[in-house]
């Protein structure tokens, strides 16, 4: 075993090959003792202050796992705690969590009754209720009315019309809303293409599209009421036949397009046709069965100057809101 030399009086030295230590006695500087290291506790000297200090830089660069602590670096039985989490063991603010959830159910419920009395939530969702298969075969109807043979619209056992999913003749509210906002925002693009394009312009365009279909509505409704058909048609129902236009505007925009102010025209006059033949045939079966047997009577002829009257106004609300679009005011240059 190889001798290192001792320090000071009184300084400990570890031998790292045998594991045992060495103390220098302070009597005689030759004198050895080998302790095992079940008495070092008992044997350190008080006043190794060198050792302390030492010990203590080395305890400040030790790793967590080194000095016996868990390994993610702190003490992992300390309880962890997240921001807010005492203000929800706090029972106080508890209550006031519960009391304000209550309130706000209050007031859901309420304005779902105030909204009950003048809109029917659950006759709206009616008019939602499609799926894939029926937006395809109702396009394909608005488009190509002329080789569909049956007409009429199906009840179920509680003499209600079934969901629109089941019946392609169903009104709906889906492909009208649809077909709004696409026009809009095929009227967007073809401002912008034009370089007329602005923020404003499309609050314009919905504005001018609903107001105009508020007057159609209101028209309409009150010749059905002159017609005395009033309640058999409903208002969400020639809601949804005025707003099918908005299909067929959007295919003539489409046409402008693809093939300019020619495209446009032929494909409005295309959709005049096919718009005016389904509302016709759909329409006559909510309103003539219902005045009279007699189509030559004073009712009978009235149902039909209204049915003409409808497929005669959406054209022309077609020609109106698409026209500027499709053949904008020439600038007027400006010489300074």
């Amino acid at each position: 075993m190889q001798e290192r030399p001792l320090g000071r009086t009184g300084e400990m030295k570890f031998d790292i090959f045998v594991g045992v230590k060495r103390i220098m006695n302070p009597a005689s500087s030759d004198q050895v003792v080998l302790e095992d290291k079940r008495d070092l506790d008992q044997k350190i000297p008080l006043n190794t202050i060198s050792m302390d200090n030492s010990a203590q830089h080395h305890s400040c660069l030790m790793t967590p796992v080194e000095a016996g602590g868990p390994p993610g670096g702190w003490d992992q039985s300390f309880p962890q705690t997240f921001p807010g989490q005492q203000l929800l063991a706090d029972p106080m603010a508890s209550m006031a969590m519960q009391y304000g959830q209550s309130i706000a159910g209050q007031g859901k419920q309420m304005v779902e009754e105030k909204l009950e009395k003048y809109v029917s939530i659950s006759k709206v969702k009616y008019y939602f209720a499609v799926d894939t298969g029926y937006v395809m075969k109702k396009l394909g109807l608005l488009f190509f009315p002329f080789t569909h043979r049956d007409w009429t619209v199906r009840f179920n056992n509680q003499n209600e019309p079934v969901a629109p999913r089941y019946d392609v003749n169903a009104p709906d509210l889906y492909i009208p809303s649809m077909a709004f906002v696409t026009y809009i925002l095929i009227a967007g693009y073809i401002l912008g293409s034009q370089n007329r394009f602005s923020p404003e312009q499309l609050g314009m365009q919905a504005s001018s599209a609903l107001g105009w279909s508020l007057v159609e509505i209101a028209i309409l409704f009150f010749a059905l009421y002159l017609s005395n058909v009033t309640p058999y048609v409903k208002v969400f129902d020639l809601i949804a036949f005025c707003s099918y236009k908005y299909v067929c505007m959007v295919a003539a925009l489409i046409a402008c397009i693809s093939f300019k102010s020619l495209g446009y025209y032929v494909a409005l006059g295309y959709c005049t046709l096919s718009l005016g033949f389904f509302l016709i045939r759909t329409l006559r079966v909510l309103i003539l069965p219902k005045t009279t047997a007699d189509h030559f009577s004073s009712s009978g002829r009235h149902s039909s100057y209204l049915l003409l009257g409808i497929s005669i106004i959406q054209p022309i609300l077609m020609y109106v809101l698409t026209k500027h679009l499709v053949s904008p005011s020439p600038a007027l240059d400006v010489k300074v």
